[in-house]
């Protein structure tokens, strides 16, 4: 008997790919991020807690992408919205960042480029591809993205960056660019995602949506995302518990 795909209730379509917002979801940056900062304090002999530089870094990454959402700034990649933040994290932090070389700068702007994989999500990913289309519906660029799959070894099937769609999530040509470059409707289109505001707009301009919870993204005193707030097609407690509702 052929495989008979998740059909979404609120769109009416068969789902044909699926989908995932990344950092977060897919990946688990905190960790990873946290992880490298450590090593570089360590080699620059510093006293620096981590995970609290991890946060300072990731929470400059909205107001960045603010700038191009909003018009004020040309498109520019996360690459780069990244690197300009850490200047930014290391002065908060009582480091001034033209004191440390630039070689090595870069390459703890890279530590976004090997986070390490949430256990469940490369067998989850597994699984769903063996009936659907899968890649990142991200905000990172494809250079970004192709290094961190080959790292964690997330196996998509296609990636396409945010330095392709020229856009920034949650505007819609985000998300419809993406599916144009599939040649799929919007409706085909389900979006994994652990963040409802990344889902509800997924949800506007037509895609099938589902919640895949990650309760400690933000570390043991996480308060928001912990529930799906929508009527999403689907919640899971995992990748691979989401591989299970869609009859993967």
């Amino acid at each position: 008997m052929s495989f008979q795909p998740y059909r979404s209730p609120s769109t009416g379509c068969p789902v044909r790919a699926v989908l995932f917002d990344t950092f977060g979801t897919v990946v688990d940056w905190r960790t990873g991020v946290a992880r490298e900062v450590a090593a570089f304090a360590t080699a620059q002999g510093v006293a620096l807690d981590a995970y609290a530089f991890a946060d300072r870094w990731r929470a400059l990454y909205q107001p960045a992408m603010e700038a191009i959402r909003s018009g004020q700034r040309s498109f520019t990649k996360l690459d780069t919205l990244h690197r300009e933040n850490l200047d930014e994290a290391l002065r908060h932090h009582g480091i001034k960042p033209e004191r440390v070389s630039r070689q090595t700068l870069a390459e703890l702007n890279k530590s976004w480029h090997r986070l390490p994989p949430w256990p469940d999500s490369v067998a989850g990913l597994a699984t769903i591809r063996r009936h659907y289309i899968v890649g990142p519906l991200s905000n990172g660029n494809t250079s970004l993205l192709l290094d961190m799959a080959r790292n964690a070894g997330l196996p998509w099937d296609v990636i396409i960056g945010s330095d392709m769609t020229r856009t920034y999530k949650p505007l819609p040509q985000a998300y419809l660019r993406t599916a144009e470059f599939l040649d799929l409707h919007p409706g085909e289109v389900m979006l994994a995602a652990a963040h409802n505001n990344d889902l509800h707009a997924a949800r506007e301009v037509g895609l099938a949506t589902a919640f895949v919870a990650r309760p400690t993204e933000h570390g043991p005193g996480q308060v928001k995302d912990l529930a799906p707030e929508g009527d999403w097609d689907l919640a899971a407690s995992s990748v691979t518990e989401l591989a299970d509702l869609l009859g993967a």
